[in-house]
């Protein structure tokens, strides 16, 4: 009997009901990160971007509900961010030195490790979807400048005029770092980079990353966004990322690859994988941070700056949108 006993209650513990269940489909998504702290950021702006990010998860996860794919929702949740004045990313873009908008974008699809990416793009209103159609009807996978926005005509992309993008407040920003003259960074340390990453109800994922690249930019500076292995990549092996913050950093420690490489090679978990190697980003003198999903149905993230805006959301789960470190 005893050992009946023992061999029942292996087997309840084995059992379906008590294994953790893969979610349906899972959205990571970010703002930016930097120095976002609670005296820093008005009531206002929280208000702004709060309802930024729930817009995007409401965009990316109609897309999923409905059974859509992880490269579908991405694209759904990053659009909505660029046309966020809250953001750094299409429209809230920050000017280059000579008071230009540029915008750098990427996208991949984990499944088929297919992606597509454009840097330096000007009158493309949603350059994620520019990175797309890079991805999935031209034989490159990444374009640049004027070709790139060339490329978005050819194949019936939005267009509008430069202009459209600037704010007063990026405007502000510009003025403000040109008066320092020695300052090579955003003058309030945010790094407003947007990005999303999904899972789908397939198993299937993907990572989308937009930006404006930072204030004051100049002699056409490509930061770590459309570098695919740097600020995007995804991979079914092993999950999906996209990244934000000091650039230069990103891409010398190929911060995307390299999380995924430590899932897909020591067996470590999502956020294991990702604090390990902002720590190490952390040790070059980068800052910043990533999100993070595996096929498995884990989210994770990880930043190594004061805050960073980002939310998520899972089927049957919670919503979750935070700003400050200590959310």
């Amino acid at each position: 009997m005893r050992l009946f006993l023992l061999l029942l209650g292996a087997l309840l513990m084995s059992s379906p009901a008590n294994a953790q269940v893969r979610p349906k489909w899972t959205l990571v998504i970010h703002g930016g990160a930097g120095i976002i702290e609670r005296d820093r950021v008005t009531p206002e702006q929280e208000t702004g971007v709060r309802a930024g990010l729930q817009a995007a998860l409401d965009a990316g996860t109609k897309v999923l509900e409905a059974g859509g794919s992880a490269v579908d929702a991405v694209e759904a949740a990053v659009k909505i961010l660029e046309d966020d004045p809250h953001f750094n990313a299409g429209r809230g873009a920050v000017f280059t030195w000579d008071g230009k908008n540029e915008l750098d974008s990427a996208i991949m699809d984990g499944r088929t490790r297919a992606a597509g990416a454009v840097a330096g793009s000007t009158t493309t209103r949603h350059p994620v979807s520019l990175a797309r159609a890079v991805m999935e009807a031209g034989p490159h996978v990444m374009l640049s400048g004027a070709g790139a926005d060339q490329f978005a005509r050819e194949h019936g992309l939005e267009q509008v005029d430069n202009s459209f993008f600037g704010t007063p407040e990026r405007r502000r920003q510009l003025e403000v770092l040109k008066s320092q003259q020695s300052n090579w960074f955003d003058v309030d340390l945010k790094y407003g980079t947007v990005g999303a990453v999904a899972m789908d109800m397939h198993g299937n994922v993907a990572a989308a990353t937009s930006t404006g690249g930072l204030t004051g930019k100049r002699w056409g500076r490509i930061g770590d966004s459309p570098i695919i292995g740097a600020g995007t990549y995804a991979d079914n092996r092993a999950c999906a990322i996209s990244a934000t913050g000091a650039g230069e950093f990103f891409i010398r420690e190929g911060v995307a690859h390299e999380i995924c490489a430590r899932i897909r090679f020591k067996g470590e978990t999502a956020k294991q994988a990702a604090d390990t190697v902002m720590a190490e980003t952390k040790a070059l003198g980068g800052s910043g941070g990533v999100i993070v999903v595996s096929p498995t149905g884990e989210m994770a993230w990880s930043f190594n700056t004061p805050g960073m805006y980002r939310a998520k959301a899972s089927a049957g789960g919670e919503r979750v949108i935070a700003f400050y470190g200590e959310d």
